[in-house]
Formats: structure tokens, C-alpha cells, sequence
């Protein structure tokens, strides 16, 4: 009988450090941009609760030589304001392009059909680093008749594939560095311990120095070669190590417990009483209605306590995740009762792991 919801056992396979750490100052950055889509069939934002869609257009058609609008002309429902927000990856270079993702900021019912104009991006410096513009893709959709309607996914948030065009270049030279640091994205000390000697062990002793668990420094050499080392360091194969946890969703039952988590000797039960409560009605005249009699309502309740069968396991000293496991599987619970059971245990003391609830 197996009631545990799905149990993953944490692995101890070597990985190579690119997939557990990446390198100081080698990231991405956010841009963001406010644009207007046109082309949609009437399901854009209507101006009189999205004025700053209204401004939008007045001031881009300004722009265009189309001048002299006035408000009663503004009828139009097939554009929509939107914001405009993309990635911008490191080394990005001047001309490549990059995704976009486009969301509604009025009343517009759905994106889908329409055409982002030239719309600017900009970082979190106010320099504009991208520019986006483009038919965009809507993944859900949207109907609706007189008395219903249906809705798919998002309809007011959409994608432009290669939407936006690099237009200038974040400086940054991997040849002038000396030295470079690695990050580990889950901070261990053992596990930047064990970087740093496979580090120190393929390009020689003192090139790698920890410097706290979740940092480790490299020195480059005179040559600077430091993107030859860097890709030479990333190919390494080391085997993490992780502090010991039990992550509990208890929204879908899902439990994961990782192979360090230990319990000590301890005796676990799971069970209790069911009480079912069950009122049936009986209606009761004693006498003719014509004569003054009165209709009662009378309620019949019954109550019953059944006792479930309650079964002891213990799970003896040193418990690993296979007897833990096997135990809790031994008394037959569910996965809410397993919960149960491990705040328990921990709230005893006897399991040595962090216990985690999402």
C-alpha cells in the first residue's frame, strides 16, 4: 500500500559547475518600454476609461503630421496601451535581437490581431537599449454572445518573438579582468569547498580561494586568457551538497524529502474517531387544522462515533529516507495525514531536517 504522495530522493551525481553557479557580473538586465498596439478588432481600450490611451494616440499621430484632433473625433476601440518588458542578455550586441512580452494597461479585451508599434525600451539607468516593434502572438482567446461568453488563457498578454532589436551595447571586456567570481546559486559552504579544490586541482594550487559559502574567487593569469578559464572552469564536474529538508506543498500533497533527513527513534500512530451527525425531519399535527391544531416540526438526530483502528509503527534510531518511507507507508496514512505525522515528528524533535511549507 503506498498513501505517501510522490517522495524524490536527492541525487549525488557529479554536475558540472555551470549548472549549479554562475560568474559574478554575467547576467541579464530588465528593460521595460510603454507602447500602443493598433490593428485590433474592436477590442482595444475604450478612450473614456483609459485616457492616457487617447493621449497616446493624439501625441503619435502628432507626431506623424496628422494634427487638429479633437475629442469627438476619438472614437476609435482598436488600439490598446500597453507595456512593453524584455531581457536584455549579457554581451548582447548591437543589431541582435530579443524577445518581448506585451500586456494590456487599459480595458482592452484581447491583444490578439494586433500590431506593436515602434515602441523604445529602456533600462533601470533611463538609457534606451532596445527597440521593439511587431505583430504579436496571443496564446488565449476570447468569445462572447448576449447571454455568455468563454475565455482561454490570457488574451491581454502577448509575445513577439525576436520583437526587439538591440540599439546599444552594455560595456563590459571579460579580457581585462584578472580575476573572476563564481556564485553558487544554492550557498554551502561544503559545496564551494569542493569547487575550489576542483578548481585548484585542473589549473594548478592558489588559483581558487573561497570566500564565503555561496562565493568563490579564480585568478587569472598575465596572459588574459580569462574567457579560456572561464570555459574551462564551467565544464568542471563536481557533486553538491545540500543542508538536509522536507519541502511540503500542502495545497496538491506533495511531499519531497531529501536523502540527508534523519529521525531518531521515535513511535508514530495515525488515527481517530469519525463522528457522523444525521437529523432527519418529521412533520407532526396532533389535531385537525379546523380546530386550532398547529403543524410541529419535529427534528430526529442521531449520532454515531466510529473509532478508526490506530496501528503503532516505530521508526528505530538513525532512520534513513528509505526506512522513513517505508514506516510512514507501514500505518497506511494519506498524504494530509503525512503531514501531519512530520510536523509531529519535528515539532518532538526527532527530525533533523529543516521543515519546509509552500
Amino acid at each position: 500500500m503506498i498513501a505517501l504522495a510522490p517522495v524524490v530522493e536527492t541525487a549525488r551525481a557529479d554536475v558540472r559547475i555551470k549548472d549549479i553557479a554562475s560568474f559574478e557580473g554575467v547576467r541579464e538586465n530588465q528593460l521595460v518600454g510603454y507602447g500602443l498596439v493598433v490593428g485590433l478588432n474592436g477590442t482595444g481600450d475604450t478612450l473614456r476609461n483609459s485616457p492616457f490611451t487617447e493621449k497616446s494616440i493624439e501625441g503619435m499621430l502628432e507626431r506623424l503630421g496628422v494634427g487638429n484632433l479633437s475629442e469627438d473625433n476619438m472614437r476609435t476601440q482598436n488600439t490598446a496601451a500597453v507595456m512593453v518588458t524584455a531581457m536584455l542578455p549579457p554581451f548582447a550586441r548591437r543589431g541582435s535581437t530579443i524577445d518581448v512580452v506585451v500586456s494590456s494597461l487599459g480595458d482592452a479585451s484581447s491583444l490578439r490581431g494586433g500590431t506593436l508599434i515602434v515602441t523604445p525600451l529602456s533600462g533601470a539607468d533611463g538609457e534606451v537599449y532596445a527597440v521593439a516593434q511587431g505583430p504579436i502572438a496571443v496564446a488565449g482567446y476570447a468569445a462572447q454572445g448576449v447571454n455568455a461568453s468563454i475565455v482561454e488563457g490570457v488574451p491581454t498578454v502577448a509575445r513577439i518573438e525576436n520583437g526587439a532589436t538591440v540599439e546599444n551595447e552594455i560595456d563590459f571586456t571579460l579580457a581585462s579582468l584578472r580575476s573572476f567570481r563564481i556564485a553558487l546559486r544554492s550557498p554551502d559552504m561544503t559545496t564551494a569547498h569542493r569547487v575550489a579544490e576542483k578548481i585548484n586541482m585542473a589549473l594548478g594550487p592558489g588559483t581558487a580561494q573561497v570566500l564565503d559559502p555561496s562565493t568563490i574567487e579564480v585568478m587569472g593569469n598575465d596572459k588574459g586568457d580569462t574567457p579560456e578559464m572561464m570555459a574551462a572552469v564551467e565544464n568542471l564536474m563536481v557533486q553538491p551538497d545540500s543542508v538536509a529538508k522536507v519541502v511540503i506543498d500542502a495545497r496538491s500533497g506533495t511531499i519531497v524529502i531529501g536523502s540527508n533527513v534523519r529521525v531518531d527513534k521515535v513511535a508514530v500512530s495515525q488515527g481517530g474517531l469519525t463522528v457522523v451527525v444525521r437529523e432527519d425531519i418529521e412533520v407532526s399535527q396532533p389535531e385537525p387544522i379546523s380546530i386550532g391544531g398547529t403543524t410541529v416540526v419535529v427534528p430526529q438526530t442521531e449520532v454515531e462515533v466510529q473509532e478508526a483502528e490506530v496501528n503503532f509503527t516505530i521508526l528505530e534510531g538513525d532512520v534513513s529516507l528509505q526506512r522513513l518511507v517505508d514506516g510512514l507507508n507501514a500505518i497506511g496514512v494519506t498524504a494530509s495525514q503525512t503531514i501531519s505525522i512530520l510536523q509531529a515528528i519535528k515539532a518532538a524533535g526527532a527530525l533533523h531536517a529543516d521543515l519546509e511549507i509552500i
